[in-house]
């Protein structure tokens, strides 16, 4: 009966000692969800208001959320980090609810070298120009920061691998002479100790040819092109959802402005701009190099800005514009256009016609 007794009071000792631990514990943490989240979630800053570029940031403009900790980059500004913030130069315009990290923020104008528009071409980016006109820029539809894709045309041809010259080739005449003496005489001549091979050209210009067969009578006869090889065209798209910097010539020697003071325009505007600046990789600003020495033509073709697609185009060339738009080779007809029409010319618009009378 004692020994029953004992082990209800060690019973109830073990209950009210479990209770008592749980209180203690709700005291030293009533919100255990809450600490949770404390030790597992940051404070970045974020732009509280729109902040021009070149606008030196200030406390006001900044405000905070709550980030998961695993979502966090180094490049970001956290809590206890506003002094690396505050002061600094916005580098490029930043929207209300901009998340800011370290590449869009920087010293002053004047701590940093170069143009003062340096500072818009993102890292690991540069500016490139090309010569452009008013049918390349979408009739000056495409200004600054404008998202583009570029196209370039050019034109091919055969080649001799060895000369490196359009085929087909010249040819000469060979002819035989003989020698008396050393002396060269005319191959008519039949006196002489030596024969030899005397090679002029011709008197006119005579490509290279290929022997056929008539298919009428069935004799070899010997065809020369009529004349210089016909180029083949080819264009393509070569760079898709570039940013423009800016269209246009900069300004030479910009002075260097207080960051503070509203931003002055840093490019000239001409009535009829004839570069533009693009911001490209650094692999695309040498293949955009290639294109401009080589004689391509380059034009641009506007975009969305929030359009971020990318597709897989196709050369255009005659083969495929003939297939892809059903387009027939005209039949030979007995008749036919009058006047003759040889080229092509687009129609004359109001805008070409160049006032040259005095005002």
């Amino acid at each position: 009966m004692r020994r029953g007794r004992i082990l209800i009071f060690l019973v109830l000792i073990i209950i009210v000692g479990i209770g008592v631990l749980a209180v203690g514990l709700g005291l030293f943490n009533p919100n255990p969800q809450a600490v949770a989240t404390e030790t597992t979630s940051v404070q970045v800053y974020f732009a509280s208001q729109n902040i021009p570029q070149g606008t030196k940031i200030t406390k006001d403009m900044l405000g905070t959320f709550s980030l998961p900790l695993e979502n966090v980059a180094e490049v970001m500004f956290t809590t206890g980090e506003e002094a690396n913030l505050v002061d600094q130069i916005a580098r490029f315009t930043l929207d209300q609810g901009t998340l800011i990290t370290s590449s869009m923020v920087g010293p002053g104008a004047g701590e940093l070298p170069g143009p003062v528009w340096a500072v818009q071409v993102p890292a690991g980016m540069v500016a490139m120009a090309i010569p452009t006109n008013r049918l390349a820029t979408a009739a000056y539809g495409i200004n600054d920061g404008a998202h583009v894709n570029v196209n370039a045309c050019m034109t091919f041809v055969d080649l001799d691998p060895a000369y490196q010259s359009a085929l087909p080739n010249h040819i000469g005449i060979l002819t035989t002479y003989r020698t008396e003496q050393g002396i060269a005489l005319r191959p008519d001549d039949m006196v002489g100790i030596s024969l030899g091979l005397f090679l002029r050209g011709s008197d006119t210009e005579t490509y290279q040819g290929r022997t056929e067969v008539e298919s009428a009578f069935q004799q070899p006869i010997y065809t020369i092109p009529s004349e210089a090889q016909r180029p083949r065209l080819v264009c393509q798209m070569i760079l898709q959802n570039v940013t423009v910097m800016n269209l246009g010539n900069f300004q030479l020697n910009a002075p260097v402005t207080d960051p503070n003071a509203t931003p002055a325009p840093v490019a000239q505007q001409d009535a009829s701009p004839d570069i533009i600046t693009l911001m490209v990789t650094p692999q695309d600003a040498i293949s955009l190099n290639y294109f401009v020495y080589s004689g391509a033509v380059i034009s641009m073709s506007l975009r969305n800005p929030n359009d971020t697609s990318r597709i897989e185009a196709q050369s255009a060339t005659l083969t495929s514009m003939l297939t892809q738009y059903n387009i027939s080779l005209p039949s030979k007809l007995p008749y036919g256009q009058q006047p003759r029409l040889d080229v092509l010319a687009p129609p004359l618009l109001p805008n070409d016609i160049i006032n040259n009378q005095p005002q």
